[in-house]
């Protein structure tokens, strides 16, 4: 769902039906997962015991009412794309998973570079972050040259909290959904022609793995699999590291 918001086009109107009439154009346009997706696109994980700062946490398959042998995935990356004119050939990196450092639901945007970069090929690139929970609010990242002589380049951010307007409520992510219901609002709501559109994409990945080999462990208190950086690795990227505190400071709070 949030794959798609990021991925629609405008609606026509600011109406419930216009907005997830846009969200199922997205959906039904994501690339069919095959073969070669699924063995090189995709990470399933499950998490393992570990001590986290001082606190020993049990792997899924020691948990009260798990299966020894459960091959349950508590963890997902994904490169997948989305065909159609705006977005083809654009990857979408999504992850998920349980057991991780932090918290967080966010947006990372990067901006294509130009062909030709003024402040040469280590200049900072210029990234869009949109923080859904917790700490909502948005981070811009750019490449600002640097005072003095010559023409390097250094990242700078600007930073907008939504907790900065004092006369507005946050909601948490329940009471958004218990009031939108209340008020029949059905905006945040899956449609269901949304919902198979959905279970068309993922259910190869479920066909997939029940292959012994595509379930990769990882320690608790960690960002997923090793796997899942590779995956960025080969196309020259990196995960993002976040804090529940968006603006990045010299204290990061888990």
């Amino acid at each position: 769902q949030v794959l798609a918001m990021v991925g629609m086009e405008p609606p026509a109107q600011i109406n419930a039906d216009s907005i997830r009439d846009e969200v199922v154009k997205v959906l039904q346009c994501l690339k069919p997962l095959e073969e070669d997706d699924l063995r090189n696109n995709l990470v399933l994980g499950q998490y393992t015991e570990s001590d986290v700062r001082g606190q020993h946490l049990l792997g899924y398959r020691e948990e009260p009412g798990v299966a020894e042998d459960s091959r349950t995935e508590t963890y997902v990356g994904l490169k997948a794309y989305i065909n159609n004119w705006r977005w083809n050939g654009v990857p979408f990196y999504v992850r998920t998973g349980k057991r991780l450092p932090t918290r967080v639901t966010e947006v990372v945007i990067h901006f294509k570079s130009t062909p030709h970069p003024v402040f040469g090929q280590n200049a900072p690139e210029n990234k869009l972050i949109i923080r859904i929970q917790p700490d909502e609010g948005i981070q811009m990242s750019f490449g600002l040259k640097e005072p003095g002589a010559g023409f390097k380049a250094k990242e700078v951010k600007m930073n907008f909290h939504y907790a900065d307007l004092q006369e507005t409520q946050m909601l948490t992510a329940y009471e958004r959904l218990l009031l939108d219901a209340l008020n029949g609002d059905a905006t945040l709501f899956a449609r269901s022609d949304a919902v198979e559109a959905c279970w068309k994409y993922v259910q190869p990945i479920l066909d997939f793995k029940q292959d012994p080999q595509a379930l990769f462990g990882y320690a608790c208190g960690t960002w997923g699999p090793k796997e899942s950086n590779d995956l960025l690795q080969r196309d020259g990227r990196a995960w993002r590291y976040p804090c529940k505190n968006l603006t990045d400071t010299d204290y990061c709070e888990l």
